[in-house]
């Protein structure tokens, strides 16, 4: 929503760049086939990660956390998540899965910071634990308003449970360390030519300090495509792509 202090686009340029795109390709294949486009396009949207990480717990005594309680942050972000879901129905958008926040305090970059014996930080996991409930509401009350399944809710966060908490089980042998990064579990700074680099990435949950390898990334699409009502709210991919396909 409003990260511009750690270099993440805010959302509302990101929206402005959608309807300069919008544009753009008017100019190419003429407006109604431009619309019908976008109409058709399954658009996915993170919410969540980056205002909690880069934005309220940023620093120890960010002007968010100093303005606000964290219920009442939650609040201020679903409210204004409210507003850019509207503004992408009002720009065309018909489906579109909202990524939670997903496992914050498990990222390794989180751990290097907050936890001194590997787990995850218990704050960040409970402001993940307040925000997916709400999002969840939310979507359940913007397509009951809209008449229709327009958005999808994707618990990111308990899509990346099973693995974090279970690696073996799933084939994984790290679920808290980077494969590629510096400092205590790789988790500090970005990984770069002279990082030190894991053997085999297949083996590890976490590519670098926030972001999941590509074994990690198949197993929570998969929960995405076919996964079950917890992970997707009101449905999962593949219903989608089967409604769509029948309209």
């Amino acid at each position: 929503m409003d990260c511009a202090q750690a270099n993440v686009l805010r959302m509302s340029v990101q929206l402005a760049y959608f309807r300069e795109y919008q544009e753009r390709i008017s100019g190419l294949i003429g407006a109604s086939q431009a619309k019908e486009l976008v109409n058709k396009a399954l658009v996915l949207v993170s919410v969540g990660g980056n205002d909690f990480v880069n934005n309220y717990y940023l620093t120890p005594f960010s002007a968010r956390r100093r303005q606000f309680a964290l219920p009442n942050y939650v609040t201020l972000l679903i409210s204004e998540y409210r507003k850019i879901m509207m503004t992408l129905y009002e720009s065309g958008v018909r489906r579109a899965i909202l990524l939670g926040s997903g496992p914050l305090g498990c990222a390794p970059a989180e751990i290097a910071l907050h936890s001194s014996n590997g787990q995850c930080a218990t704050e960040l996991q409970a402001a993940a634990d307040l925000f997916e409930p709400q999002l969840v509401k939310l979507v359940q009350e913007v397509n009951a308003q809209l008449g229709d399944h327009v958005f999808i809710a994707a618990n990111t966060k308990l899509m990346h449970h099973n693995i974090i908490t279970d690696p073996q089980a799933f084939g994984f042998e790290n679920s808290n360390t980077a494969c590629c990064g510096q400092g205590p579990f790789n988790g500090v700074g970005l990984c770069t030519p002279w990082s030190s680099l894991c053997e085999n990435r297949d083996k590890f949950v976490f590519w670098d300090a926030f972001h999941p390898t590509e074994r990690a990334s198949r197993y929570i699409v998969e929960q995405m495509v076919n996964g079950a009502d917890e992970y997707m709210r009101p449905m999962n991919i593949s219903t989608i792509m089967y409604l769509d396909s029948n309209m």
